[in-house]
């Protein structure tokens, strides 16, 4: 951690060029001999990325910030906030702070905090971040989390876990026993040290999966913004062997889209023709398989087991897209010419996207969106579309 970052004129330099071409900075050299133009494009880097989603870090003055990574990997405002109101309690530790913004929200809703992290120059930015952010009371130890608990005798009312994926693990498929720390091989010890375990997991992970893997599962969360999944959450109580809840939302500018269901309903869903009205779940719905329950909770049907697409005669509220159907088609490649330009949508299709507009000459965007999908009679159908 380079302290002449926080001087005054290098602060003033910084945010003046926010805006600026970095490669043609870093060319220029930096005006500081205390700081390389590497440090300086850093800052200006990891600033930039933090304006939308760490507002507060890049609002205040003297934030220090770390490797762009650290930021790429941190959780969100938006998602700290909500995970913080999932656990109560005195005493919380995240035993992988990583970047602090988990554990700063946690400070909020717990009277201490204890952030680990086992990079030394990382921990060093948090704690010079937080004293700047009056967040009194955090303490840090730098180090690995899970060594930190075993040498503690405190029992805690929670303990959260950002697991990374080991560096050794190829491939998009991996497991939560993938990554460091191995929650499944130290889930015994963990709930001698507490009652209640928060993990945060990628949204590569497939959720039953995960499930299986640990112990206690009391609820999974599936949070995604502006329709892209960003994490998935699962709260461990324990002793809890219950029926596990799913709770999903999608944060869209300032509504948020819920749905949750438990994990082993009975639910069956009926099928139907396109009517007036088009549904396209959102994308946490879709990461948590939710898709028989939602004809179970809201007065729609499917179009066939495998699209999760569904439709209605009248128009009802929907957690996801809503449209109105124009007409339907039979899919021809003849006909489907005659479109200049539309919004392309696949489900449960056998061609890509990319192979439709390729065959088709359809051009991408428009107020038209076709939905390129297999009906209840299991033939290949194009629904024409506006967007309500």
């Amino acid at each position: 951690m380079n302290s002449h970052i926080l001087h005054k004129d290098v602060q003033e330099f910084i945010n003046k060029n926010l805006k600026s071409d970095i490669t043609k900075l870093i060319l220029k050299g930096s005006p500081f001999g205390t700081i390389s133009s590497q440090e300086l494009a850093n800052q200006l880097i990891a600033k930039q990325k933090s304006e939308k989603k760490l507002p507060t870090w890049f609002q205040q003055e003297n934030i220090y910030f770390p490797a762009k990574i650290s930021i790429e990997q941190t959780s969100s405002e938006i998602t700290a906030a909500y995970k913080a109101k999932l656990v109560s309690g005195t005493s919380i530790i995240d035993i992988t702070g990583g970047f602090g913004v988990d554990s700063l929200y946690f400070s909020k809703h717990f009277k201490e905090i204890t952030h680990c992290e086992i990079n030394e120059e990382l921990s060093e930015i948090v704690k010079h971040n937080f004293n700047e952010l009056k967040i009194k009371n955090c303490s840090f130890f730098i180090g690995d989390g899970t060594e930190y608990l075993k040498n503690s005798s405190e029992k805690l009312d929670c303990i959260y876990i950002d697991p990374s994926r080991r560096n050794d693990i190829k491939g998009k498929v991996f497991l939560l026993k993938d990554c460091l720390p191995n929650v499944p091989e130290n889930i015994d010890f963990l709930f001698k040290k507490t009652n209640q375990i928060l993990i945060k997991n990628s949204p590569i992970l497939d959720i039953t999966s995960t499930i299986n893997e640990l112990k206690h599962v009391k609820e999974v969360h599936v949070i995604a913004i502006k329709n892209e999944v960003k994490e998935l959450l699962f709260l461990l109580e324990k002793g809890y062997n219950n029926e596990v809840s799913i709770k999903t939302v999608n944060f869209k500018n300032d509504e948020e889209e819920k749905f949750e269901f438990s994990l082993n309903s009975k639910s069956t869903s009926e099928y139907e023709k396109p009517l007036t009205f088009l549904y396209e779940p959102n994308s946490a719905i879709l990461k948590s398989g939710g898709f028989h329950e939602i004809t179970e909770q809201i007065e729609v049907k499917k179009l066939h087991q495998h699209s999760h697409l569904y439709t209605s005669e009248t128009l009802v509220e929907f957690p996801g897209r809503i449209f109105r159907v124009i007409n339907v088609i039979s899919y021809n490649k003849k006909e489907l010419r005659k479109v200049k330009k539309a919004n392309i949508t696949t489900r449960n299709f056998p061609r890509t996207v990319a192979q439709i507009r390729k065959e088709t000459k359809i051009e991408d965007g428009g107020n038209t969106y076709l939905f390129f999908t297999t009906d209840l009679n299991n033939q290949l159908k194009v629904i024409f579309c506006n967007k309500v």
